[in-house]
């Protein structure tokens, strides 16, 4: 497992989570697992569901903090073949949060590498 993870969420759910202790984001419930990316990949999820976004912030996760069980699996078609991504099978805790950034896209709405 990679030393760090992230998460995209939006900063009004992350100051929920910061009041609640963890973040259960929409995917928790309908699909089991909260998303999440290595820093190196995150642009993939970030311009196909967020594109243009300007209210998002990125996450950074210390891995060892989590308590539930990450999965690295594939990803969507279109991904980089071979291509897997962290999956959380729980909610996030905020204790595993270690730094919390603005994520902007550029002039064109689009979210760069890392």
């Amino acid at each position: 497992m990679t030393d760090r993870l992230v998460h995209i969420c939006a900063r009004a759910d992350w100051e929920r989570a910061q009041r609640s202790g963890t973040l259960t984001p929409e995917s928790l419930a309908a699909q089991g697992f909260v998303h999440l990316s290595a820093p190196e990949q995150v642009h993939l999820p970030a311009n196909r569901l967020f594109a243009g976004r300007t209210d998002l912030v990125l996450l950074h996760i210390d891995p060892a903090r989590l308590a539930d069980e990450v999965r690295f699996e594939p990803g969507v078609p279109g991904d980089p073949a071979g291509m897997a991504f962290p999956h959380l099978y729980g909610p996030l805790p905020v204790a595993a949060v270690t730094a919390v950034v603005d994520y902007l896209p550029d002039e064109n709405g689009r979210f760069g590498h890392l």
